[in-house]
């Protein structure tokens, strides 16, 4: 009697570990799920489409990134105005918005390594001649979203006005209704509406060069170093398998 029960004793004290074991493995190979905000305003790079999906270079690019880092993204439409204190506050994981990486961001919260350059251009209405960069444009009313490079970079020339927009569109629009006398965007944000756009394409024109480096990366937390290094490991694989070029291509050229 007393041998039976050491079997059956053994018999489940294997089954336990067995269990165990199998818990820890089926946890261990669940890919880790990461939310990232985006602020959905800024075709191509983030955008709601006709469906009312959440599209553009950003969002192929996460998703590119988490496939290739083994975790799951879940993308939430987030206003631009409160995006970093969210991250801060711990709402989402990841900022994946056009986000330049700067010095002054970099204090409060940390990057992935950049995945693409996108310098400021300034775009004018089509009839407005003689201007080639934003010192032309003293005594001017330009326009960029509120919190952005472009609206910073505005602020730098003395004697241009700088109007501020909850959306990059409503400044587009402005300029076309002759409210405004210009636009300070990313590059592909200005390509988007300037040259591809239908509706502004006509009307708009990017003038001059790039007059601004900017490196774009994902955000996440001060001090997050877990969901960076996830980030960054997968973006080192798109990066080297071509699958990056790939999408600049699609949606920046």
């Amino acid at each position: 009697m007393k041998k039976a029960r050491s079997v059956l004793s053994v018999f489940l004290a294997v089954v336990a570990v067995f269990g165990v074991v199998t818990a820890v493995t089926s946890c261990a190979s669940k890919p880790k799920k990461v939310v990232v905000a985006t602020d959905a305003t800024w075709p191509p790079m983030e955008y709601v489409d006709e469906n009312k999906n959440i599209v553009g270079f950003d969002i192929d690019l996460i998703n590119e990134v988490a496939k290739a880092g083994n975790f799951q993204v879940e993308i939430k439409n987030t206003a631009w105005d409160g995006i970093f204190a969210g991250l801060a506050a711990g709402d989402y994981q990841v900022v994946a918005s056009s986000v330049t990486i700067t010095d002054e961001r970099k204090q409060t919260m940390d990057f992935s390594e950049p995945y693409v350059n996108a310098g400021q251009v300034l775009v004018v209405r089509k009839d407005i001649t003689g201007v080639t960069t934003l010192a032309d444009m003293v005594g001017k009313n330009v326009g960029a979203q509120i919190g952005t490079t472009g609206a910073i970079e505005i602020g730098k020339v003395s004697g241009v006005n700088l109007k501020t927009y909850d959306e990059v569109g409503l400044a587009f629009q402005d300029l076309v209704n002759g409210n405004i006398d210009g636009v300070v965007a990313d590059s592909p944000i200005a390509a988007n509406f300037a040259l591809q756009n239908a509706t502004y394409k006509e009307a708009l024109m990017i003038v001059g060069q790039p007059f601004t480096d900017e490196y774009l990366g994902f955000a996440v937390k001060k001090g997050d170093t877990a969901t960076l290094k996830l980030l960054n490991d997968g973006l080192a694989k798109v990066k080297s398998s071509g699958k990056l070029d790939e999408l600049v291509a699609k949606w920046l050229k």
